[in-house]
């Protein structure tokens, strides 16, 4: 890993690859043992949860589902505020144990606006795996039950999270250096 540029930002390594495989694999253990026979299903919050979700339910040996929601709250390296919700959730959650999957929780606007209308469902469980989370950021309270890495409010690309739509597809994680 070394430094790299994407558009008018420089990078600097901040999270190698292995620390975060070993690290994706270590939670999906958890939540085999927490979900033996429940049939969990995973709600993967695109487009930064891809990678992630991707890498910890080949780590999930349980029975278990996976789909796909687009929800967006930022532009460029900011947080807009407003939840944009793109692909709705087609499968029904009435009595379903849900995990959703994030890639990063650092305002918490997202998930607060998201997990009421998951609740409205009354899934049996509700529960959160992000792989990052900002708590000096949090501006609404989120529980996640499942965290790959505690990280500073600083602004993070790769493994899925990206700057104006570059960097997705890094192995590791890197932080901004101007």
């Amino acid at each position: 890993m070394s430094v790299i540029q994407v558009n008018d930002k420089k990078f600097k390594p901040y999270i190698s690859a292995s620390k975060i495989r070993n690290r994706i694999k270590e939670l999906a253990e958890e939540i085999n043992t927490a979900y033996d026979g429940k049939r969990p299903i995973f709600i993967a919050i695109l487009n930064g949860s891809f990678m992630f979700a991707s890498d910890l339910f080949k780590e999930i040996h349980i029975d278990a589902e996976i789909c796909f929601i687009k929800l967006a709250s930022y532009k460029g390296t900011r947080s807009t505020g407003n939840v944009i919700t793109s692909i709705g959730l087609d499968e029904p959650l009435k009595d379903r144990h849900v995990i959703i999957i994030e890639d990063i929780v650092d305002t918490g606007t997202t998930l607060h606006k998201f997990l009421p209308q998951l609740y409205i469902q009354q899934p049996a469980s509700l529960k959160i795996a992000a792989l990052l989370h900002k708590p000096t950021a949090l501006q609404h309270p989120v529980v996640i039950d499942y965290l790959g890495f505690s990280v500073p409010n600083i602004f993070l690309l790769g493994f899925g999270l990206d700057y104006d739509g570059l960097g997705r597809n890094l192995a590791e994680i890197y932080q901004v250096t101007e």
